[in-house]
């Protein structure tokens, strides 16, 4: 044992004296490389904060063949820095770290940082990792438990999931989709392929929003008009499910509402500063002008396809984002290039209204049904957090914030997660059988209003023999009924007018 790597796990903000030996952070570490005899290493830890606080400290020994976490560090405050650095957004969290080096003997001095060639830093290799916590819970015995376990390089390697791997070539930092309220570690493990050894950087974790924050913070997640909204929406979702193709004109709406409130969001978000909840009120609105928009289009013109290719382009979105949720949109080519990741989707979200032109209601009934039942799961995802919630909202994300394209988008899916899947899956599929079995001896489409009244006009114009056509209009037979009245009464000598 040539050195020791060790690091103090704290809620709030730990300090170490020292002029370069010493860090403030939280989840903070330090290396301290030992002389030839030393047998012990003391260590001090301080806190700014005047009420008591829990933490918990890990040790971790390293030979002198194991590479040096932070050994190369040339940007950050410490001379050697096995800290692994976050910042995050509503969008991204982006992890930050030095460069290691390679290891010494004791009273040696460290190889330069300078050199090059296969006897240098230069062949190190870097593997990100990230561990969730559980889902739904912020407490600290969660987190205690969860950095134990990964703290070193077996317990990350086996518990982990390894992201990336990075030459010493690339930049020493990772992007990922910020997932606020769930807690995640991040650890990144230096190895020497030379040696065939490895050592972990500091873990650290973040929940992506703030503990102290009384807007927006951890606990306060959950905006009413969010689980207004999404309520709603859920309730919406159910009766498309199971009824929609039936209530045509309620399903288009719904569609109608959903296409242009998803447009819109997007684009005041991208355009204006406006507050959440008034971006929330303001494509609500015309989402409900939307919906009525389609409604009236079918209700006037008559066009079922036209109506159809609108809704099964909301299938097609729900399909595309569902295959971009999945690994294959971590891709190197879709995190690299907008381009291809933006005409990949769009191939799909076509295709599918494409497929079901050759049978329109069998397409619109399967939309109904696996549309209408993801709407249900976003309604308890406004109550309870659930990763399935991201198959869109990593779509909006990227919509939102151009930088995003780079973040990997990886979730944690846990217990909770397949349940909602098994409901998703059990209610889509419900629905669609439901309603194939209901409409097969019906119409395939219900008919315009309006055409119809326009035909019932030119049946009436043209058939002589309907009892109705020889009818009058109502006016006409109410001022001749007034006549007749009128005439009757002057020829009985009758000078009041009768009652009518």
């Amino acid at each position: 044992m040539d050195y020791l790597e060790y690091f103090f796990i704290c809620p709030p903000l730990c300090q170490f004296p020292g002029a370069g030996g010493s860090h403030s952070a939280v989840d903070p570490g330090l290396v301290s490389s030992l002389d030839p005899g030393q047998s012990s290493v003391i260590l001090f830890l301080s806190t700014t904060n005047s009420e008591p606080v829990s933490g918990t400290g890990v040790i971790l020994p390293y030979s002198s063949s194991d590479p040096v976490p932070g050994g190369c560090n040339a940007e950050f405050n410490l001379n050697i820095d096995p800290n692994i650095y976050i910042h995050y957004n509503l969008y991204e969290t982006t992890i930050r770290f030095a460069p290691a080096n390679l290891g010494s003997m004791r009273g040696q001095a460290a190889p330069s940082c300078d050199a090059f060639g296969p006897f240098s830093q230069w062949r190190l290799e870097y593997d990100v990792f990230q561990f969730f916590l559980p889902e739904n819970d912020l407490s600290e015995q969660s987190l205690f438990r969860a950095l134990e376990t990964v703290a070193d390089t077996v317990g990350m390697v086996t518990n982990g999931n390894k992201v990336l791997t990075l030459s010493s070539a690339d930049p020493t930092e990772a992007v990922f989709s910020s997932i606020p309220g769930q807690g995640v570690i991040y650890s990144v493990i230096v190895r020497d392929p030379v040696t065939n050894s490895s050592a972990s950087y500091i873990p650290v974790h973040t929940y992506a929003c703030s503990f102290s924050s009384t807007l927006d913070g951890c606990y306060t997640l959950d905006k009413i008009s969010t689980k207004i909204f999404f309520t709603i929406t859920g309730l919406a979702g159910l009766l498309i499910c199971f009824f929609g193709h039936r209530f045509f004109k309620c399903e288009l709406f719904c569609m109608g509402f959903s296409f242009i409130a998803f447009f819109f969001f997007v684009l005041i978000s991208r355009t204006t500063e406006l507050e959440y909840d008034v971006r929330l009120v303001l494509s609500a609105l015309f989402g409900v002008v939307g919906g009525v928009i389609l409604v009236m289009s079918w209700w006037r013109f008559g066009s079922v396809m036209a109506c159809v290719v609108v809704v099964g382009l909301m299938l097609g979105f729900l399909i595309a984002s569902t295959v971009l949720f999945t690994p294959l949109g971590d891709l190197d080519i879709f995190r690299r290039s907008d381009a291809v990741f933006w005409v990949t989707f769009s191939c799909i979200m076509i295709i599918v209204p494409l497929f079901f032109v050759r049978w329109p209601r069998e397409g619109n009934i399967v939309t109904c049904g696996v549309v209408g039942a993801y709407a249900v799961v976003l309604a308890v995802n406004a109550f309870v957090y659930t990763s399935l919630s991201y198959i869109t909202l990593n779509i909006l994300k990227r919509l939102l914030n151009s930088d995003f394209s780079g973040a990997f988008t990886d979730v944690p899916f846990q217990s909770i997660d397949y349940s909602l899947l098994s409901v998703w899956l059990v209610l889509g599929a419900s629905g669609i059988t439901l309603q194939l079995l209901r409409e097969r001896e019906r119409p395939f489409f219900p008919p315009s209003p309006y055409l119809m009244w326009l035909q019932e006009r030119e049946r009436r114009k043209t058939n002589v023999l309907d009892p109705s056509h020889h009818c009058p209009p109502l006016p006409n037979r109410f001022f001749s009924r007034v006549k007749q009245l009128t005439q009757r009464s002057e020829s009985a000598g009758e000078h009041t007018p009768l009652l009518l």
